[in-house]
């Protein structure tokens, strides 16, 4: 199973995204990436870095990267951390068999309830912890039902 998470600049949510799968899922092949192309090559952002360490998660390997056509053929599923989001990468799928493979993460955790993870790039340190916990949720839920060891 290979997994991509999607938020705008690839520097707070899919950061995250990845790193908590990851250490969920040592069996599925996930990444993540941005529909902007504002931070491609950087690291993700430093508070999301902290929340990560605090629940020892490394992200500090990742760098930033921005969605393309190419990742529907190279995922079996994409994670949208937004409304926002999701509409982009709807919006780049060329056919139905492409647009099935996107979701909401949180529509894992509250089925299609279609709610989105908050950008807390522009608020304190509370909103880094608040969205770890989110998809720390959903990913839990997609541990479970994508790791087939």
């Amino acid at each position: 199973m290979k997994i991509l998470m999607v938020c705008l600049g690839n520097i707070c949510r899919s950061p995250l995204a990845e790193g908590i799968l990851r250490s969920k899922s040592p069996n599925i092949i996930i990444d993540s990436a941005g529909t902007a192309a504002y931070h491609v090559g950087n690291s993700p952002d430093n508070r999301s870095i902290e929340i990560a360490e605090k629940y020892n998660i490394d992200l500090t390997n990742q760098r930033a990267r921005q969605f393309n056509s190419h990742d529907f053929n190279n995922f079996d599923k994409i994670y949208a951390m937004d409304s926002d989001n999701y509409s982009k990468i709807i919006s780049l799928a060329k056919n139905q068999k492409e647009r099935k493979k996107v979701d909401l993460i949180l529509n894992e955790t509250f089925p299609k309830q279609f709610r989105s993870v908050p950008d807390p790039y522009y608020g304190g340190e509370q909103g880094f912890e608040n969205i770890f916990l989110l998809i720390n949720n959903a990913c839990d839920i997609i541990a479970k039902k994508y790791d087939k060891r």
